[in-house]
């Protein structure tokens, strides 16, 4: 994973690139690089694993671009199947979007060439496809600012993972058949109330005033479904806390943590213990820092945390806890001579759901937030679906039967997703950034985003500015959501 000195960046991953209509020599010239969809191999507790993986040119995962460099990549094919990458949060022209539904697949064997200008912040890309997500087709895109350049820190990534030693599609078999898991045995589903989950959010919990139990009906007591899937391990850059990863540091430096959940089925806490941080940036936008010692993102989100590393030289675990489970993986921020101890994969105790924590979002508001303007258009998006028998739909349709979503090129949209189910739905918008101005019928200034989660039997509503006239996908990330179609398109017009 990549690990970027605060003395000067050393990229680990280097940056892919290729324009669409220049020749390849004159390409290379001009920065471009390379990346590859292939399969690896991978220790899970010592046992061999083979996954898939997007190899930048020095064989590591994923890619950097420094501050104003052009992302030009030229993607290649290494698997025996087709496939489709989409580069998660950048806003590239439609026909580079990384999709089925407007980008032919990715034959096996075939290269394909990307140009766009990259937006800076903490990104990442993956296959979209359920089956390759699920089998780690993924890695960091990370676009660093001036102001990164400029900061007096240390730059960390953290990848997560759910991993199975079964094959994807017979993960994916199981979870839509509604076979994943025996919820009611496990307390699944039925010993997890959706509001407040009591957690210490520091100063968050005085921004939110208890706000999270109000919008839930005030009760505090209904109950909602989580972890549709008991993976075999928890992957914190394609490591468990048997063996993790221990990264230098300074003593008593400063470190950006920057926590991708790359996971296809599963909500995590960013756990720093008595240390804590602050939240500066949420899906690669700044947002009004927010101190606190636990933070929850739920899959395809991203989280950009400061830590102060302690002065006396102590390593720092930055363990990410599996919502509604005792699982927990990690790495270890060690600065030279530092003891680290073990870490067991699970803690004493179980750990809260951040699905219905609405704390953390309420307390976010972004740096720069959308200009203010009254709204063109407005859509209620209704999400549905549920566990027996596992069926999930947006609007009471799922894809291939969807109804796109209308919007016009230029116009203020807003859009409340209503979901009507008693899982949550981190629901990502392609080819946009959208301001969160609204939970249950509080509304207020919240966070930009590109991928938002709606908490069970509650509503959300998100503002944006309708840009290319194109169809957008529109979706839910939980991989086993998508897979049963949970799924429809933004049809932005002239």
């Amino acid at each position: 994973m990549t690990t970027i000195t605060r003395r000067g960046f050393l990229a680990a991953t280097a940056a892919v690139s290729a324009t669409l209509l220049v020749p390849a020599s004159v390409r290379a010239a001009s920065g471009t690089q390379t990346l590859t969809a292939t399969t690896r191999t991978i220790d899970v507790r010592g046992r061999a694993a083979t996954v898939m993986g997007l190899v930048n040119a020095q064989s590591g995962l994923g890619l950097t671009f420094e501050p104003g460099q052009q992302f030009r990549v030229d993607l290649a094919n290494a698997l025996p199947l087709d496939t489709i990458v989409h580069w998660h949060g950048q806003i590239p022209p439609n026909a580079q979007d990384g999709v089925p539904n407007t980008n032919p697949m990715l034959k096996p064997g075939e290269t394909r060439a990307y140009d766009f200008a990259a937006r800076p912040g903490t990104f990442w890309m993956h296959s979209h496809i359920p089956a390759q997500e699920v089998g780690l087709l993924a890695a960091p895109l990370i676009v660093r600012s001036a102001g990164d350049l400029a900061a007096d820190r240390q730059e960390v990534v953290l990848f997560l993972h759910d991993f199975s030693f079964m094959a994807p599609e017979e993960v994916l078999s199981q979870v839509t058949s509604g076979m994943g898991m025996d919820h009611a045995a496990m307390g699944y589903g039925t010993a997890q109330p959706m509001g407040m989950s009591g957690m210490n959010h520091g100063d968050m919990g005085s921004m939110t005033g208890g706000m999270g139990t109000m919008m839930m009906g005030g009760t505090g007591s209904m109950v909602m479904d989580l972890n549709d899937f008991e993976f075999d391990a928890y992957l914190a850059n394609d490591r468990t806390l048997d063996d993790p990863e221990v990264v230098r540091v300074e003593r008593g430096g400063r470190v950006l943590l920057r926590a991708v959940n790359a996971s296809a089925m599963t909500s995590y806490w960013i756990d720093l213990g008595a240390a804590g941080g602050r939240l500066v940036a949420v899906d690669g936008e700044a947002v009004v820092p927010v101190s606190a010692s636990r933070f929850g993102f739920a899959p395809g989100q991203r989280l950009d945390i400061e830590i102060a590393m302690p002065v006396d030289g102590s390593a720092l675990p930055v363990l990410a806890l599996r919502e509604g489970a005792r699982e927990r993986t990690g790495i270890i921020l060690a600065p030279a001579g530092a003891t680290v101890a073990r870490i067991g994969e699970a803690s004493d105790a179980g750990h809260p759901a951040f699905s219905g924590d609405l704390s953390q979002e309420f307390a976010l508001r972004a740096a720069t937030p959308l200009a203010a303007r009254p709204a063109d258009r407005t859509h209620m998006v209704m999400l549905s679906g549920s566990m027996m028998p596992y069926l999930w739909a947006i609007n009471g349709r799922t894809w291939g039967d969807h109804i796109p979503v209308p919007a016009r090129s230029g116009e203020r949209v807003e859009v409340t997703f209503h979901n009507m189910s008693a899982m949550a739905h981190p629901m990502h918008l392609h080819g946009h950034v959208f301001q969160v101005l609204g939970v249950g019928m509080q509304r207020f200034e919240g966070a930009l985003r590109d991928t938002v989660n709606v908490p069970p039997m509650n509503m959300v509503t998100i503002g944006f500015d309708a840009g290319e006239a194109a169809p957008w996908m529109f979706h839910c990330h939980h991989m086993g959501h998508l897979e049963m179609g949970m799924m429809t398109e933004l049809s932005v017009t002239a």
